[in-house]
């Protein structure tokens, strides 16, 4: 029978011998756990050769000798050579040291399992009769994708410290949260939530999870951003593991950075997940490029809240991509500015409300109409407005096609 222990090889010495690629693909998960890595051969791959060069491994050119393990945590037998590998074994045991011989498994003191992360639990797989890399490597993706789906709730059994877990929902469909975002949810006690973003996420939490709703619209604020920071820091000191889940991404307008400080100014631990922000991702899936080679190469995000920004005009001006989130009710505004500031009036404008929901729609005009237009239509929000040549109907066809490829790199 094969006991399962989880070793922490952070600071700590490895040895591998053998520079070819079996060793190369195992020091790569060595180098990740922050291990000191030796390795030791006459030849060494090129991977091998970069992480030397990115000072992530010590390369020693010439074969292994006993020697090589005295001061040794772990011990990899990776050479071409099974005999060789089966010797090197013989030593590490003979230091007591821990060593996997990559020739034949049953023939080291450990074995190498199949890893995946999520977050703060690690699933490992090994066989504990004869070696069988693929079959533990199935078992092991099978396993990761149902954490990743959110289908296995990751929810703490025993009380320890609370803390915070900052994620960014996305624009709204729930495809589009990361990986880590979806793992923390389902590491989540409390969920203290938005009303943007991908709330559909919200029904497949367990029913005994707290949800707070502490959503705004651009008319009602019912839950002040001050009380929001109570809550968040109140359930994780009550030893709660307390999901924040924001529309975007936590700090692209989304006053991420307010409950951060509110957490460490607390003592509370605290862990951002980026998200993707709906300052690309909506106009991208609109068919809108905010950046494109030939028609705009530089992008101003903005807040309608900022009213008429003179940064915003200026890159209007200059032909740069503006995109501006929460502008629907200063758009006038944003507008009359621009054009007094002698902005093209014939600039194109779209506007994206509820992007990448099935209540999607696009709003088009021109700088000098676009307020009229907004208004007929009852566009409202949310909604992203971009003001560029990138908003043009049909760019894609064209400017596909008209532009040349540079020249070299």
């Amino acid at each position: 029978m094969t006991a399962l222990f989880g070793l922490d090889l952070r600071g700590r010495r490895v040895v591998v011998a053998g520079g070819g690629t079996v060793a190369a693909r195992r020091v790569r998960r060595f180098v990740s756990e922050g291990a000191h890595v030796s390795v030791v051969a006459p030849r060494m791959d090129e991977d091998l050769e970069r992480h030397a060069l990115h000072g992530d491994v010590t390369l020693v050119r010439r074969g292994i000798e006993p020697a090589d393990l005295d001061d040794a945590w772990f011990v990899l037998a990776a050479t071409d050579d099974a005999d060789l590998n089966h010797e090197v074994a013989r030593w590490a045991d003979e230091r007591r040291i821990w060593c996997i011989d990559a020739s034949d498994a049953s023939r080291g003191s450990a074995r190498q399992a199949a890893v995946s992360r999520h977050g703060e639990v690690s699933i490992g797989v090994l066989s504990t009769g004869a070696p069988d890399p693929g079959r533990i490597r199935k078992v092991r993706d099978q396993i990761a994708a149902r954490i990743d789906a959110g289908e296995m709730d990751l929810r703490r059994e025993r009380s320890g410290a609370g803390r915070v877990i900052l994620v960014g929902s996305g624009p709204g469909d729930p495809g589009l949260i990361t990986v880590r975002g979806r793992q923390a949810l389902a590491e989540a006690d409390v969920v203290v939530t938005d009303r943007l973003g991908a709330t559909e996420l919200l029904v497949t939490v367990p029913y005994d999870v707290e949800v707070v709703n502490v959503g705004k619209s651009p008319t009602n604020h019912p839950v002040p951003q001050h009380e929001i920071n109570r809550i968040l820091v109140d359930r994780a000191l009550a030893g709660k593991t307390v999901v924040r889940l924001k529309g975007g991404d936590p700090y692209v307008f989304g006053r991420g950075g307010e409950e951060v400080h509110a957490c460490i100014e607390a003592g509370v631990d605290v862990e951002v997940v980026p998200g993707v922000t709906s300052a690309l991702s909506v106009p991208a899936l609109a068919g809108i490029p905010v950046t494109q080679r030939g028609v705009a190469t530089s992008l101003l995000v903005t807040t309608g809240h900022a009213g008429a920004d003179p940064a915003a005009r200026a890159a209007m001006a200059a032909g740069a991509t503006v995109v501006i989130l929460m502008g629907v009710s200063a758009l006038p505004d944003i507008v009359e500015a621009a054009l007094s500031a002698g902005c093209d009036g014939e600039t194109p404008v779209a506007i994206v409300e509820n992007g990448t929901t099935s209540r999607e729609r696009v709003t088009r005009g021109t700088l000098a109409d676009i307020s009229r237009i907004a208004s007929e239509t009852g566009v409202k929000p949310p909604a992203i407005i971009v003001v560029g040549d990138v908003a043009r109907p049909g760019l894609l066809a064209s400017a596909i096609a008209a532009t040349p490829e540079p020249k070299g790199d």
